[in-house]
């Protein structure tokens, strides 16, 4: 073959190709989008924005919520030891007291140990610790534990008809259930 039909015959083929390659770019061109639709996108993507910030907002208050709920809850489990720590104290008084002689009431340092009590009742109080009632109430293993049942003249079957050990609550909370006896 000479170089002149060498050369036509790559010539067609390039033209063949651009005509290939003209053919597929061709298709129409897009026209530019309208100011409504570019304003529709813009507000599309400004809510989608608002959408997030807001549940970013609730994530962080939820956030906050929790972080409080678990601070009181802390210091609730820490009060709450701490006083379990203090009830055999209170009982030891309620006890030494309810058996007093005779012979002693009226002595000067008989008060000062009364005053004690009521101080530590009173820092009790202050930490909102209240007995649990009881006697008469009926049996509830939440706020009771039976240590035993006898027959009872007063009290239905199944009523606290009286109490060994005093229980006491921080709120709703047990810190330590009443020693009952239940009634049969």
């Amino acid at each position: 073959m000479s170089e002149e039909k060498i050369a036509e015959e790559i010539q067609e083929d390039v033209t063949g190709a651009e005509a290939a390659v003209n053919g597929q770019e061709a298709p129409e061109a897009s026209a530019p989008p309208t100011i409504e639709e570019q304003l529709a996108a813009v507000q599309a993507e400004a809510e989608d924005y608002k959408d997030r910030w807001l549940r970013s907002q609730a994530e962080f208050a939820n956030a906050r919520k929790r972080m409080e709920k678990q601070r009181l809850d802390t210091y609730t489990n820490a009060t709450a030891s701490v006083i379990d720590k203090l009830l055999p104290i209170v009982d030891d008084f309620e006890r030494a007291m309810d058996n007093l002689p005779e012979e002693i009431n009226g002595h000067s340092w008989l008060e000062g140990i009364q005053l004690v009590q009521r101080k530590l009742q009173s820092t009790l109080d202050n930490f909102n610790v209240t007995a649990i009632d009881a006697v008469g109430q009926p049996f509830d293993p939440t706020w009771h534990e039976a240590i035993t049942q006898e027959p009872s003249d007063e009290y239905e079957s199944g009523v606290v008809c009286r109490v060994l050990q005093t229980g006491y609550k921080i709120g709703d909370r047990v810190i330590r259930p009443s020693l009952v006896v239940v009634a049969a």
